[in-house]
């Protein structure tokens, strides 16, 4: 039972780690895109190329800028979960 309580665990604490890492990439890249679709409708221009390159530049800033902490994040997940598995595999 206790297994299975922290593989509840492991997974939830999963998704909150993917919450965390998407965020700080997906929010602007939203905002972004918003912004250029009313600017879109506003002048009619339905270009799409001009929605894309602006979001992309948008996502490569974000992954310059919180690339490392991100990354930093999700080691610390990994390396807590592979420290766990004697615990594990001796019960």
């Amino acid at each position: 039972m206790e297994n299975t309580d922290y593989f509840i665990g492991v997974a939830q604490q999963a998704l909150w780690i993917t919450a965390l890492a998407a965020a700080p990439i997906l929010i602007p890249a939203l905002i972004a895109g918003v912004l250029l679709g009313m600017i879109q409708a506003a002048t009619s221009i339905n270009e799409q190329t001009l929605s894309f390159v602006p979001k992309l530049i948008v996502v490569a800033v974000m992954l310059a800028l919180f690339g490392g902490s991100i990354m930093l994040l999700v080691a610390d997940f990994t390396r807590e979960i592979f420290e766990r598995i004697p615990d594990l595999t001796a019960s």
